[in-house]
């Protein structure tokens, strides 16, 4: 009786672990309209910004505290959250200080730290580290022209332009604080992504490609992702770089436009919107492109999405690939709202101790014979060589490991 009922318990605690999803909408902080532009690494914070009319109001959301106001440069004046360490502790972005001034931002335990200039009045903070100490962005010079920066302790590097240009935008850095992404622009308005070391900035444009900007990096920072398009870019659409691959067309979701956003730590899965419509940028959707395929996140978790609600682009992930977050509209309430996508436990291949709990044994032979032949890309620590199938692959593995660390 008692094995029984471990049997038992097993099957809940399962089905739990192995449909352990779930969509949170987060609200729009009583406007009509909010963006998020970051999730910590275990989902617990969320950043943004919400309102239409003035003032824009950056906020921070933790599941105890709802969305709240992270406060602002100047009293009653915009200010936006784009960026947060993936530790989730430091929040990034720009707010106004006075009249048509602005200013990029590092917030961190309820205080704001100003981002300076290179001589010219504003700055805009777009990215940071893993725990927040390098911040990357773009700043004015006396002449009005931007230039992207990197800044560490107080210290901001004028990161310069690709040859031939005039300013620069720094849009996202790696964990490491190393490589620092965005794009370079010359007098004709023509832009062309970048990626930088501390061996200085190169130039990662495919030339067969009118316009590119680079948009989000890798938590590693090999493999870059943004967007790409003709001289107007008329149409926009995601791309995917590494050293080895050079820039690579992600496609669509059946229309023409597109934007990829964001990768997680090894960049095997990146996010961002597409439209839908052939005929035009009708119908945005968020979608998330993994093993070689965009898949449209509406379809692909559409039984955790209420009636009325479109989830329309997908701006930040987690470093494992489990959260998502982005804006959704929700036709119930007629407004835009940030989500909260949780995917569930992701895959990393083991030796068969699918429970975690140091010991191959018959509870993780269980769960394997029972998940046998399910396949998906969520499928959890069952698929313990990481394949997309429960087959005799990941049982074999565990019966050549059973007994280890019991």
């Amino acid at each position: 009786m008692k094995k029984a009922m471990g049997v038992f318990v097993l099957g809940l605690s399962l089905h739990g672990w192995l449909y352990g999803q779930s969509l949170t909408l987060l609200g729009s902080y009583g406007t009509p309209y909010a963006e998020a532009h970051g999730v910590s690494d275990d989902g617990t914070v969320v950043v943004g910004w919400a309102g239409i009319s003035s003032p824009h109001i950056a906020f921070r959301w933790t599941p105890s505290t709802g969305m709240v106001s992270i406060g602002s440069l100047a009293s009653g004046r915009d200010t936006e959250a784009w960026g947060l360490s993936a530790n989730g502790q430091v929040i990034v972005g720009y707010g106004f200080i006075s009249g048509s001034i602005y200013r990029g931002f590092r917030w961190e335990n309820g205080t704001f730290t100003q981002i300076g200039t290179f001589g010219g009045n504003t700055s805009w903070a777009w990215d940071a580290d893993y725990d927040g100490s390098v911040i990357v962005g773009a700043a004015q010079l006396s002449n009005g022209f931007n230039r992207a920066f990197r800044w560490e302790n107080g210290t901001m590097e004028n990161l310069g332009t690709l040859p031939g240009g005039i300013r620069s935008v720094a849009r996202a850095v790696s964990h490491d604080g190393n490589v620092v992404v965005g794009w370079s622009g010359d007098g004709s308005g023509i832009h062309h992504a970048f990626r930088w070391t501390p061996a200085g900035m190169v130039e990662i444009h495919n030339p067969a490609w009118g316009q590119s900007e680079a948009l989000g990096v890798s938590g590693d920072g090999n493999v870059v992702v943004g967007a790409w398009g003709d001289a107007s870019f008329t149409p926009a659409r995601p791309f995917r770089w590494t050293e080895s691959t050079g820039m690579v067309d992600l496609g669509t979701l059946g229309g023409q436009w597109g934007e990829a956003w964001d990768a997680n730590y090894d960049g095997t899965i990146i996010v961002g919107w597409s439209d839908r419509d052939p005929g035009g940028a009708s119908e945005w959707a968020a979608f998330r492109w993994k093993n070689g395929v965009m898949e449209d996140l509406n379809i692909t978790y559409a039984s955790l999405i209420p009636a009325g609600v479109r989830l329309e682009w997908a701006s930040a992930i987690s470093s494992d690939g489990r959260y998502i977050v982005g804006n959704a509209y929700n036709a119930n309430t007629g407004k835009w709202e940030v989500f909260l996508l949780d995917t569930g436990p992701q895959c990393t291949a083991h030796n068969g101790d699918v429970d975690s709990n140091n010991c191959v044994d018959d509870a993780d032979l269980l769960a394997v014979l029972f998940a046998f032949g399910n396949s998906g890309s969520n499928l959890g620590r069952v698929d313990v060589n990481c394949d997309g199938t429960v087959d005799d692959a990941d049982l074999l593995m565990v019966l050549f490991n059973f007994g280890n660390g019991c």
